[in-house]
């Protein structure tokens, strides 16, 4: 259970509730380890001559009082002990959030969203057990064994060490029985990651699901994911069901061997009457213990296979890594530079761009083409740091990107990439992220936007669907260039970003963009020539390398790729305007 030694962190800011949770713990069960002591004073004060009623009285009001006060406690060490570990699965949740926010895109293209999402719920509960409930009970059992078995040697050792005889046997089933319960655990979470993953892409496919008729298929699918959870669910209570049984049998062993036992010794008047029922009644006491430590056992070895699971995420680090003494970008100008630029992505050998150089000045506007897979968008990616290049460098004003922090580098830069994602909020603040009302509307004036959000019912404050799924594929995408102008960009990016919107709209847009583009250093991707004609230099990829760059009518006449590219084009443009 070594993996829990990573919770300790989490417990300094609440040192004085644990502490105070764990004094209330330890006198609970002194109080309530003297309620059988006033009763056996009461029961063996019955057998002295002249007993007064009073005598009796008294006895039975401090068996209730104590009982009242030991309430109090339990009260006040659930209510400490249980609000900390709240507050830890808490901060443990927001960590784990935020480390996911510092990772890469290497990093989540090696994980499921499923697998993050039962961590970030499942795994947290289970680690918040393992530091709060199964805490408070090894206080708690192992001070009620402590005072139950100080009071029982008290009354007669000879009883003490007969009731523990059957205990021996405990530690290696309590061993045995944790490794399984740990193994099987990890099992069940695994398992309940494939079935977050299965149902999150169902949810967000739902359409693809129902347009090619699959809802039958998935289902099966589902059922199948399902049956094996339930199957290894009932794996771990078959275990547990053995467990918390043969704790029971080797207790009920203890207390029949006493309870014999014991008779014989008031027969013999070795002990009282009242000694042999408190004796009795502090053996019953030392079994909870012993049934507890099966529970406690289960939820330390849970708490143990999800803190590890947590940990395996935490402790990995970005592929992107900030410096140690980053460079500011506070007075940068935008201009950036390709230094014989080579990438291949993680688990792959194919150069996806290969000796890539050209320096874009800051404050115009570049424009990448290509066929399909010739590497546009990883160049994009490459300058917003998603990845660092496997060979060469990129500059920005002369600055190495990895000496530059990678938050600080995009909240630089305004992104558009190739498939939009809006949140499910309001458009205002899908737009916006905060910014004010009148660049919220600019933004999306020059996104030509704004007059078709006004005509929603609640306009700006319109809430979208899951991934803006109200809006159509060309609104998706202005939201997102409407976004990415908000921010007042030093570096725009649009990866092929208005291929959903019609020629018309995409004309107005490229129009009052012009102006915009003026303050920053953009990079546009475009399969259509209209986006990209007007660019100040035009670099024509294929298979990670340039194989021309210029000016629109430079490359045109030249009549190489890009005049095929636009040929094409203008062909397809022609036969859909025929048809």
């Amino acid at each position: 259970m070594h993996e829990l030694k990573s919770t300790l962190p989490y417990f300094r800011p609440y040192r004085t509730g644990v502490v105070l949770g764990v004094i209330c713990v330890v006198l609970a069960n002194a109080f309530q380890i003297s309620g059988p002591w006033f009763m056996k004073l009461g029961i063996d004060a019955m057998d002295t001559p002249g007993v007064r009623h009073s005598t009796i009285a008294f006895y039975a009001f401090m068996m209730v009082l104590v009982a009242g006060i030991g309430g109090v406690f339990r009260f006040g060490m659930r209510q400490l002990l249980n609000g900390v570990s709240r507050r830890i699965e808490t901060d443990l949740r927001d960590d784990f959030f935020q480390h996911l926010l510092k990772m890469d895109a290497t990093f989540y293209g090696t994980i499921r969203t499923g697998d993050l999402m039962s961590r970030a719920t499942n795994d947290t509960l289970a680690v918040r057990m393992a530091v709060g409930p199964a805490i408070m009970y090894t206080v708690n059992t192992t001070a009620s064994f402590v005072f139950a078995l100080g009071f029982m040697l008290y009354i007669s050792p000879k009883l003490t060490a007969y009731a523990l005889v059957p205990m021996i046997v405990l530690p290696p089933i309590v061993l045995f029985f944790g490794r399984i319960i740990h193994r099987r655990f990890e099992d069940i979470q695994e398992q309940f990651s494939s079935l977050s993953t299965f149902v999150q892409e169902n949810l967000t496919g739902v359409r693809l699901v129902r347009a090619y008729s699959q809802e039958r298929e998935q289902a099966q699918q589902f059922d199948a994911f399902n049956e094996d959870y339930r199957r290894r669910n009932m794996q771990l209570v078959l275990t547990a069901g053995a467990f918390h049984p043969l704790l029971m049998l080797i207790s009920g062993l203890a207390l029949v061997l006493v309870t014999g036992l014991g008779a014989l010794e008031v027969i013999a008047n070795t002990i009282s009457i009242g000694d042999f029922v408190a004796f009795t009644f502090y053996l019953t006491l030392l079994i909870w213990p012993m049934i507890a430590l099966g529970w406690v056992v289960n939820l330390y070895q849970r708490g143990a296979a999800s803190m590890g699971r947590l940990n395996r995420i935490l402790e990995t680090e970005p592929s992107v890594p900030a410096p140690a003494e980053p460079a500011s970008l506070v007075d940068a100008r935008g201009g950036i530079e390709f230094r014989n630029v080579s990438f291949v992505y993680p688990g792959t050998d194919r150069a996806v761009i290969d000796h890539l150089s050209f320096t874009v000045p800051a404050g115009r506007t570049a424009a990448i083409m290509g066929p399909t897979g010739a590497g546009k968008s990883t160049v994009l990616a490459l300058l917003a740091r998603l990845y660092d290049p496997t060979g060469g460098e990129i500059l920005i004003d002369g600055i190495p990107l990895t000496e530059v922090d990678p938050a600080e580098l995009r909240s630089r830069i305004g992104m558009v990439p190739q498939d939009p994602f809006l949140f499910s909020d309001s458009i205002e603040q899908n737009i916006g992220f905060g910014s004010s009302e009148e660049t919220i509307w600019a933004s999306a004036g020059v996104a030509q936007l704004h007059e078709q959000i006004l005509e929603f019912p609640k306009g700006y404050k319109t809430i979208l669907g899951e991934r803006g799924i109200t809006l159509s594929g060309g609104q998706k995408q202005r939201a997102t260039l409407a976004r990415a102008l908000a921010r007042d960009p030093l570096i725009l990016i649009l990866d092929d970003a208005l291929s959903a919107v019609d020629t018309h709209t995409e004309t107005a847009i490229l129009d009052d963009l012009g102006d915009e583009t003026g303050r920053c250093t953009s990079f546009i991707i475009s399969h259509r020539a209209s986006a990209v004609m007007h660019a100040d230099m035009i670099l024509v990829l294929d298979e990670g390398r340039i194989v021309e760059s210029g000016r629109h009518p430079e490359l045109v006449e030249a009549d190489g790729t890009y005049a095929r590219l636009v040929q094409r084009q203008l062909l397809e443009e022609s036969l859909t305007g025929s048809d």
